[in-house]
Order: C-alpha cells, then sequence, then structure tokens
C-alpha cells in the first residue's frame, strides 16, 4: 500500500468549510498539500496555505484536529491519502493564488463534488456540529 501524506487547513464559518478548487480538476478540496523534505507539519501547513490563498497562519494558533485517511482520487486502487488536519487563526484576506480557480464555502450536502478524505473529514464536522 502507498500513502500520500499531506497537511490540510480546516476553516469552518456559519455550517460551512473553505474548499478549493485547483486549476485543471473537476473537484473541491480542503485546502493544503504535500509537505517537503524535511517539514513539519506547521511548517507545511503554513506555507501551503501562504502559496494556496494568499493568508499567514499565525504558528501560536495550530490546533490539531484529527487524521483522516482514504483511496486518493484518481490514483490506483491502493493508493491511500492520509490528511492531517489543523485549524489556525490567520492575517490577510483569502484570494486564490495561480494554482487555485476558485475557493468556495461547502456544506455537508457538497459531498458529490469533493474527494474521498474530504467526505471522511466532512462527515467528522458535521457529527461535531461544525457543519451544516
Amino acid at each position: 500500500m502507498t500513502e500520500v501524506d499531506k497537511i490540510a487547513f480546516i476553516e469552518t464559518k456559519n455550517g460551512h468549510i473553505l474548499s478549493t478548487k485547483s486549476k485543471g480538476k473537476t473537484k473541491y478540496y480542503i485546502p493544503g498539500g504535500k509537505r517537503e523534505l524535511g517539514e513539519t507539519d506547521q511548517q507545511t501547513l503554513i506555507r501551503e496555505i501562504a502559496e494556496e490563498l494568499n493568508v499567514q497562519i499565525d504558528k501560536n494558533t495550530i490546533e490539531y484536529v484529527g487524521t483522516f485517511r482514504a483511496q486518493s482520487d484518481g490514483a490506483k486502487d491502493g493508493v491511500m491519502v492520509k490528511m492531517t488536519c489543523y485549524k489556525a487563526k490567520y492575517d490577510g484576506i483569502l484570494k486564490p493564488t495561480s494554482e487555485i480557480e476558485e475557493i468556495r464555502w461547502l456544506n455537508y450536502k457538497d459531498l458529490e463534488i469533493i474527494s474521498e478524505v474530504d467526505k471522511k473529514i466532512f462527515g467528522y464536522l458535521k457529527e461535531n456540529g461544525e457543519l451544516e
């Protein structure tokens, strides 16, 4: 089994979660990405969110949410994605960067347009009363 190690930024507001769609993709994903060699979870989160959303994560507010695993979208069977999720406060105005086509606030009714691992995260957040 192969596992893709990713870090995700969980931002919920009014029963919705911040999601992004990369250029050339059809599904929405919780913002974040793969770690670079030698990076910690926190360093990956800060870098990825700056790259994707043009905001700065406040490293002193980073809070672990959970780790979720599922089949990786578009990959052969057995390739799993491990998504380690964090919440944090940020400075700046959310704005898509060159790799992001769209930012959208989704809720639990949007399961058909998200990845398998995101479905697990959405379910967890719904159970905890954070998603409508």
